[in-house]
């Protein structure tokens, strides 16, 4: 009875009082761990530090290219702008992970150049992808605002503020109320959504996100004890076998750990298991730990997917007996908190974490993890 109760708590019961700031899926203790690691040359922090350093998002002289408009069709195509948004967005991030372990503040001053750059252009997202486009993106500017924020003191007051306010105005809108699609938009949505709140100290934004998180993990990712068949999403409009096993791709089978998209590739899987982990994290740092709710389903749902990923023969039964592989650097902050933190075994899944280090970036929305994330106690 646990878990159908959990979900049905009043989301009120999330949003901390006063928010902990840095806070958006890396915390100041975190921040100081991974620094004092790299610092001492320690592995597997130091090779990680390394793989970012060298990126393309560390560059000093790197020039923003803000749009007013950002127009991504399906697949962004077209793409008029959306890959410069999100490596935008992903550098702001890059660079103010390395001003925090440097000490050097050229990178903060450059991160907030490239979010003051935005949030003076910005005004809209369009087409099909538009929500998508905008949970990646806004999923990455709170991480970078957060630090560059609350740990270097250079940021004007009033590019904070209209910072802000595109967060507000321009992003929120796009993502707050969800999405029936595939579930990883709707919880790369949500991930965004709690970002934001965090940023904006915005508990009414913030408790919307949860209660919306609380709904679509179980959703997301089937437990035998949900019964015959996977959870719906209140007002998904799945009301028959037939429509719930075709939103799963066509998977009449549930098995612990089986995502909905697991039969339509590992790598759309992999960016709903890595918002799943966001979410937790920033709960987590925020003092409401939302890890134990789900963590029966994200643990399965790694080590199932981690399974397949390291070779293991596909059954018959699951996916037609073809999977198409390609699961991201999307493993390491789930790991370290359900296995470091809470102690459950996870063999396949720290195999494959371990194997892949240092966990680079999608160039997406998730980047940097084994830097951050990996053995972290903070």
């Amino acid at each position: 009875m646990l878990g159908p109760l959990l979900s049905a708590a009043p989301a009120a019961e999330a949003a901390p009082t006063v928010f902990s700031h840095p806070g958006v899926l890396v915390s100041r203790a975190q921040l100081d761990f991974v620094r004092g690691k790299v610092q001492a040359g320690a592995q597997p922090w130091k090779a990680a530090y390394d793989q970012m350093h060298a990126s393309k998002y560390a560059s000093l002289t790197r020039t923003a290219k803000p749009r007013a408009v950002v127009e991504c069709g399906s697949y962004s195509n077209p793409n008029y702008g959306c890959t410069d948004e999100r490596e935008d967005a992903l550098a702001a991030y890059t660079l103010a992970l390395e001003w925090y372990i440097t000490r050097d503040t050229r990178y903060a001053a450059k991160a907030a150049e490239i979010m003051d750059a935005w949030s003076g252009t910005i005004t809209d997202h369009t087409n099909s992808n538009a929500p998508l486009q905008t949970a990646w993106s806004a999923s990455t500017w709170p991480r970078a605002a957060e630090i560059v924020r609350y740990t270097w003191g250079g940021w004007a007051s009033d590019k904070v503020s209209r910072f802000g306010s595109m967060l507000r105005n321009v992003y929120l809108p796009e993502v707050v109320n969800g999405s029936n699609s595939n579930g990883n938009w709707e919880l790369s949505m949500t991930e965004a959504t709690i970002g934001i709140a965090v940023f904006l100290d915005d508990r009414t934004v913030y408790d919307k996100a949860v209660a919306r998180f609380r709904n679509r993990v179980p959703a997301y990712v089937y437990l035998a004890s949900d019964g015959a068949l996977p959870k719906t999403v209140p007002g998904s409009g799945l009301d028959t076998r037939a429509e719930i096993v075709g939103y799963w791709q066509g998977q009449s089978t549930f098995v612990d750990g089986l995502t909905q998209e697991t039969c339509r590739d590992f790598t759309h899987t992999g960016y709903g298991l890595a918002a799943i982990s966001h979410v937790a994290e920033t709960s987590r740092i925020q003092g409401q730990d939302l890890y134990p709710e789900v963590a029966d389903r994200l643990r399965h749902a790694l080590g199932f997917q981690s399974k397949y990923q390291l070779g293991e023969a596909v059954p018959s039964w699951l996916c037609g007996g073809s999977l198409k592989l390609g699961l991201g650097p999307v493993t390491e902050v789930g790991f370290n908190a359900l296995h470091n933190r809470l102690g459950y075994g996870m063999t396949n899944t720290q195999t494959l974490t371990e194997q892949r280090r240092p966990a680079g970036t999608d160039n997406l929305f998730t980047a940097w993890e084994t830097l951050t994330h990996a053995s972290n106690p903070s």
